[in-house]
């Protein structure tokens, strides 16, 4: 399988908790569809402190991955909400 575009989309999204709407990150998404997963590359603005982790409410909203061999986020959608 092909690799993420490496120079990305401009337009950023907003992705909040959604028990305690603390923002997470501030993401450079691509396409239209629902956020399934979170390339590190992509991250811009990181507020977490720990990995995956929510920095107010200490829930756990994503698990670590490789997506076609890049380091990647898989988001719980039950547990972010993206603006």
């Amino acid at each position: 399988m092909a690799k993420p575009n490496k120079k990305g989309p401009v337009q950023t999204v907003d992705i909040f908790c959604s028990k305690c709407k603390s923002q997470l990150y501030k993401y450079r998404k691509g396409g239209k569809g629902a956020l399934v997963k979170c390339f590190k590359e992509r991250i811009s603005i990181d507020y977490t402190k720990e990995t995956c982790i929510c920095p107010n409410c200490a829930s756990v909203f994503a698990r670590e991955a490789l997506v076609r061999g890049t380091p990647a986020f898989k988001i719980n959608a039950a547990k972010v909400y993206v603006k």
